[in-house]
């Protein structure tokens, strides 16, 4: 194996380190976040990699930001309407979610041609071609001290997904849907389930 250290990756440039350090927590999850602006009331998507579990009761996600150095619009749209909605992608339109990462000066929906659709008067805009929708709002910021990244906490109000690729113990089948995967900044995967193992104790032993 080749050994790398924090020294040798700044040493080889920031594109090489961004793409390396991108791919070293594995595959991630894919979401393109919806929102909308109430000045004007124009609509945003973004594509994030960074949305996480944090709590069942209440249903409740993370999602990380780079600092808010510069202009980010689906932050500050969060900010401002206090929700956004979450839109798994699949092999349908991941080339149309990967445009809306593009600097476009008019909304990413209208730019990429992916149709947004709005929800039992949820105020932001979901994907309507997405498989899974998720509506959020907003509970909590933190600012993280050691990069200045920004931590966005919401809970869950409403799940839009087909009724058959949800089991009866609740666990959803993501393969039945089609959610893909992706690693580092820019590379798609589809997926394909193993197994799916009973709840872990000691007196098991693993194959």
């Amino acid at each position: 194996m080749k050994r790398f250290t924090k020294d040798n990756l700044i040493s080889k440039g920031k594109a090489y380190n961004r793409n390396f350090v991108n791919c070293l927590s594995g595959f991630k999850s894919l979401n393109l976040i919806g929102t909308i602006n109430t000045e004007n009331n124009k609509t945003n998507l973004a594509p994030f990699s960074q949305v996480f579990h944090v709590g069942a009761n209440p249903p409740t996600v993370g999602i990380l930001f780079r600092p808010h150095t510069v202009e980010r619009h689906t932050l500050e749209n969060i900010l401002q309407n206090k929700c956004f909605t979450l839109n798994h992608v699949d092999e349908n339109f991941y080339k149309k979610a990967h445009q809306c990462s593009a600097r476009w000066t008019q909304s990413e929906f209208k730019a990429t041609g992916l149709e947004e659709e709005f929800l039992n008067d949820f105020k932001a805009p979901f994907v309507k071609i997405s498989p899974l929708k998720i509506s959020c709002v907003l509970k909590d910021k933190i600012t993280l001290a050691v990069n200045e990244t920004v931590l966005i906490v919401a809970n869950i109000e409403e799940v839009w997904v087909a009724a058959d690729a949800v089991e009866d113990d609740g666990f959803i089948e993501l393969n039945k849907i089609g959610t893909i995967t992706v690693s580092g900044l820019d590379s798609y995967h589809s997926t394909s389930k193993l197994d799916r193992l009973p709840y872990a104790k000691p007196i098991q032993k693993a194959e």
